[in-house]
């Protein structure tokens, strides 16, 4: 005969191989390190309209780039200079494309206009591929 505990325990162990991956897996990290103005924040609209449609999933950080977090984590993710946006998914400011090209979340997206030909290498569509990557989605 089995006693309460050994039930209990017994329970708990099913509902772990049951549920464990699910209730353990880490919420991933999206960390936005960018300036506080125009046109920056313009060009994080887009990427903003992502994280929002991934609300609750994703645990969102801003930092001012200009602030002394923001120019210590810009440090320690080996950025500096005059960087307007640095965009970091798990830690990780890089993403491998499924052609096998590496790109960084650094500076503005692709796009016309951007000041000073600031453009990055990366696009809205791949900064959400990355975090589909992230919550494990295909």
């Amino acid at each position: 005969m089995r006693t309460r505990r050994q039930f209990i325990l017994v329970l708990g162990v099913a509902a772990v191989s049951l549920f464990g991956t699910a209730a353990l897996a880490a919420q991933p990290s999206v960390e936005v390190i960018a300036l506080a103005h125009s046109p920056v924040q313009n060009a994080l609209k887009p990427v903003r309209e992502v994280l929002a449609k991934y609300a609750g999933k994703v645990r969102v950080v801003e930092v001012d780039a200009e602030s002394p977090d923001g120019n210590k984590r810009l440090k320690a993710v080996g950025l500096k200079g005059h960087i307007p946006i640095a965009i970091l998914i798990d830690g990780r400011k890089t993403f491998k494309r499924a052609d096998g090209t590496t790109i960084e979340f650094v500076n503005f997206p692709v796009a016309a206009g951007n000041p000073l030909g600031l453009n990055g290498t990366w696009t809205v569509g791949d900064f959400e591929t990355a975090l589909r990557v992230a919550l494990g989605e295909k």
